[in-house]
């Protein structure tokens, strides 16, 4: 792949430019095995700074791309070349555009019955020529879980689409990623729920400059102290400059 990838305080992101995304997408695709795309905010990135399960599910993703302006900030500090953000649900669009346009197929995984019903119909007529060849609730219980699992692998989907109700996020298909066969896996909490038109997707203006986090700020106002992990991620990012090469 011709994909650059860079490092912001020891945690990689890819630099994928619009117009290369298609072909990227394409590329993760041929590759054999369990694929993966992270959309890294702020707060992934700084869970990646520590070894764990997030760390290990960033490293090995196929495709890295931030949705924070703040690390789009952190690189042009550390005079890395500056990465491409993109709005995830923009970005969940494009990659069921692309794979439609080249006749591909997908599985639902997450959300309750009634949202993931109304989100699969209107993806079906939104994009007509993408096969949805499975889909299955979140929330579900643990003993349920082999039987999601085999038929994710019997029916090899090009992508994955997981929302919410998956416990365990990016980090669900990493850890069982010997378990499938040749899908791409793209966790984006609010999928099901901007299709179903129960959650407002954010403006892409209030995304373009960067004011996202004032809005969930506004719907939960226990947010205003992740300023503390913000402030952290400040003073690793001098750390990077001044002593580390």
């Amino acid at each position: 792949m011709s994909l650059k990838r860079i490092s912001v305080i020891g945690v990689p992101v890819d630099v994928c430019p619009p117009e290369e995304l298609e072909k990227e997408i394409l590329e993760i695709l041929a590759k054999p095995g369990t694929k993966q795309i992270v959309f890294l905010s702020i707060w992934k990135l700084l869970k990646a700074t520590h070894k764990g399960d997030m760390a290990d599910c960033v490293k090995n993703a196929d495709l890295i791309i931030p949705i924070s302006k703040s690390i789009l900030r952190g690189a042009k500090f550390l005079k890395k070349e500056v990465p491409n953000r993109y709005n995830p649900f923009e970005m969940v669009i494009r990659v069921l555009s692309i794979l439609e346009s080249h006749f591909k197929t997908t599985y639902l995984l997450g959300s309750y019955k009634k949202t993931l019903v109304k989100a699969e119909n209107n993806i079906r007529d939104t994009f007509p020529s993408l096969r949805i060849v499975g889909r299955y609730v979140g929330y579900y219980p643990k003993q349920i879980e082999n039987d999601i699992i085999s038929a994710i692998f019997k029916s090899q989907p090009s992508l994955v689409l997981i929302s919410d109700g998956i416990k365990e996020k990016d980090c669900w298909a990493y850890k069982r990623r010997n378990r499938f066969s040749s899908s791409i896996f793209l966790y984006y909490k609010d999928s099901f729920g901007i299709f179903s038109e129960r959650v407002k997707r954010i403006d892409e203006k209030t995304f373009n400059k960067g004011n996202e986090f004032w809005i969930e700020l506004f719907h939960n106002p226990f947010k205003i102290f992740l300023i503390f992990p913000l402030l952290w991620y400040l003073i690793l990012l001098v750390f990077y400059k001044l002593f580390r090469k």
